[in-house]
């Protein structure tokens, strides 16, 4: 990984994506935090927090695009420049409370096509050297999902010794700091499109395409994987375990994820990363299914750490994915796969929480998610397999399987 960071164009990217997911996760505890300050209500604590999230479906999907159109190096400046402003303006005190609604439906929008470019500019970066860009994609994997437990785990801390009013501005410098490093040190392409093109053509693409398709389709059984996360506190209160073993619970996974990532990155060989897809697939949601033994505390977190180990394929996943795309549709066709995996993970969310509440059992809820996503991962497997075959080795099953026939 020491290869990809002597990179002037990378390091930039990494860093600044680094800072800024560090800097997300303290301003959604910051803002749950100030919110149930001033109203005293859990509801509009737990909406604000949501709403972090959501406008991001509607962003993916449509302004994504704009990392074709225009130069994904200025896309991702201004986008950074218009994040620090809202962000900075949400730590004036005393902001009305629908206005800091407001601002925080802004973030979310204005991240999606920034998000875009940025995973596009990082396949131009490295598109001479598949191997260097994997590796690329590794560090991404495991530097975010880092970010996001520090940021998330010493929010609170961080936020009671300095208050929510710092912490917003300290978001504020993140954005601010990326917008420096990119402009300073990515170059300055022209755009990948056309402002001509049909605005939903990186969709239809992606989902005209039958590789695409299954390899999506293996992404997207996250929405089952999730599950686990949603019913964190119901499963320690099966497994009678103390509150605070909420956060080991939700940490597991993440953390699982960080130790599969390097594990693969420095263990198993490019060419054999991408045909374990499925494989590993199935396997992140086929450790679910032991949750029906009803696991002890210590159990549970090996469980949801091994799942999260092989869920470390999906880093694999959206790098074939963005090397199958052509460059011109890039931004498009990300924002659709990105949509569909928030829409997965919020769905699966969602319905596990019903199941739940139903069958009264969160431990046999993460059970049927993981038998349901084996039934759905084992034949998206297969087919994954079978479009792994080269056209030379199709012709040599094809002549083999002649030759046994005129034998017979």
């Amino acid at each position: 990984m020491v290869a990809v960071l002597r990179n002037r164009e990378f390091r930039a990217l990494w860093i600044s994506e680094a800072v800024s997911v560090a800097g997300d996760q303290l301003t959604r505890v910051a803002l749950a935090i100030l919110v149930y300050q001033r109203t005293g209500s859990a509801f509009y604590s737990a909406g604000i927090y949501a709403l972090t999230f959501l406008p991001a479906l509607a962003g993916g999907l449509g302004l994504s695009q704009l990392a074709d159109r225009y130069r994904r190096r200025t896309l991702m400046v201004v986008c950074s420049v218009i994040q620090a402003v809202v962000v900075a303006t949400m730590a004036i005190p005393h902001v009305p409370l629908w206005v800091l609604f407001v601002l925080v439906i802004i973030v979310p929008m204005v991240q999606s096509p920034a998000l875009a470019a940025q995973n596009a500019t990082t396949r131009e970066v490295f598109a001479d050297d598949d191997a260097l860009y994997l590796r690329s994609q590794d560090l991404r994997g495991i530097s975010t999902n880092t970010m996001m437990l520090l940021g998330l785990g010493g929010g609170g801390l961080l936020i009671a010794a300095i208050g929510t009013t710092t912490t917003l501005l300290i978001d504020a410098g993140t954005f601010t700091i990326a917008a420096i490093l990119v402009q300073r040190d990515v170059r300055n392409r022209p755009p990948a499109g056309s402002k001509d093109d049909g605005w939903f053509d990186g969709a239809k693409w992606v989902f005209s395409d039958r590789k695409l398709r299954v390899l999506l389709s293996l992404s997207w059984l996250v929405g089952l994987a999730v599950i686990p996360e949603g019913l964190a506190a119901p499963l320690a209160m099966e497994a009678g375990a103390p509150p605070e073993s909420v956060g080991w619970l939700l940490a597991a996974d993440p953390l699982g994820f960080i130790l599969g990532t390097f594990l693969i990155s420095h263990f198993v060989p490019d060419r054999h990363r991408v045909k374990l897809v499925g494989v590993l697939a199935t396997a992140s949601v086929g450790v679910l299914v032991l949750f029906a033994v009803k696991p002890s505390l210590v159990v549970a977190l090996v469980l949801l750490g091994l799942a999260g180990m092989v869920g470390a394929y999906q880093i694999t996943v959206m790098a074939v994915f963005n090397s199958l795309v052509p460059n011109e549709i890039r931004g498009g066709a990300f924002g659709a796969a990105r949509t569909g995996l928030r829409v997965s993970q919020g769905l699966g969310v969602a319905a596990g929480g019903l199941v739940a509440e139903l069958i009264g059992s969160a431990m046999n809820t993460v059970a049927l998610a993981g038998l349901l996503g084996v039934v759905l991962a084992v034949p998206l497997a297969v087919s994954w397999s079978r479009l792994q075959r080269t056209p030379a080795e199709a012709a040599g099953r094809a002549a083999a399987e002649a030759g046994r026939q005129e034998a017979a």
